[in-house]
């Protein structure tokens, strides 16, 4: 089986830094499934309010940034074929509806999540994917689906500013 680490995500995807959430791509069927790791540590950005006094293993990982590590996997299982690292060329990956989600147990500093995203319909430039979430074998998170299109960066930027031209 081939790992895949951190430098062939940073190259498919353009999360960078203390956003990007997905530390190892376990398992990966282009078009159909995708398996990645994301090891929670006491020392995230989202524990440094806590101060020196206070244990991080104590406070639950944010389930915004359990959603953001799933949603993350999605997007590399869509762009997996075509990966584009570069917001400001190509095609800019777009997180659309998200249905049915639903949590299980918490996870904390020294836990490892196990996200597993099922391709369940492409169509054009759109993909709708749903998956679930482990750690330990227990279940995190689980969604029925979300929806990630892919856009030209050239349709998203805006208009030029007509109205400061004189007649």
């Amino acid at each position: 089986m081939t790992a895949y680490g951190i430098d062939r995500i940073k190259n498919t995807i353009p999360h960078r830094g203390e956003i990007l959430l997905v530390d190892r791509v376990t398992q990966v069927t282009p078009g159909e499934s995708l398996t990645a790791l994301k090891a929670v540590s006491g020392n995230e950005p989202c524990y440094a309010p806590l101060g020196q006094d206070a244990a991080a293993a104590d406070y639950a990982y944010p389930t915004s940034l359990v959603i953001e590590s799933w949603a993350q996997s999605a997007v590399l299982l869509s762009v997996w074929e075509n990966p584009n690292p570069d917001v400001l060329a190509g095609k800019v990956e777009l997180a659309g509806a998200i249905n049915e989600v639903a949590f299980g147990v918490r996870v904390h500093p020294g836990d490892v999540m196990e996200h597993r995203v099922r391709l369940v319909k492409s169509v054009d430039e759109t993909a709708i994917l749903a998956g679930e979430t482990y750690s330990a074998g227990r279940e995190v998170l689980r969604i029925s689906s979300f929806v990630v299109a892919l856009r030209g960066v050239s349709e998203l930027l805006p208009a030029p500013d007509r109205a400061l031209s004189k007649v």
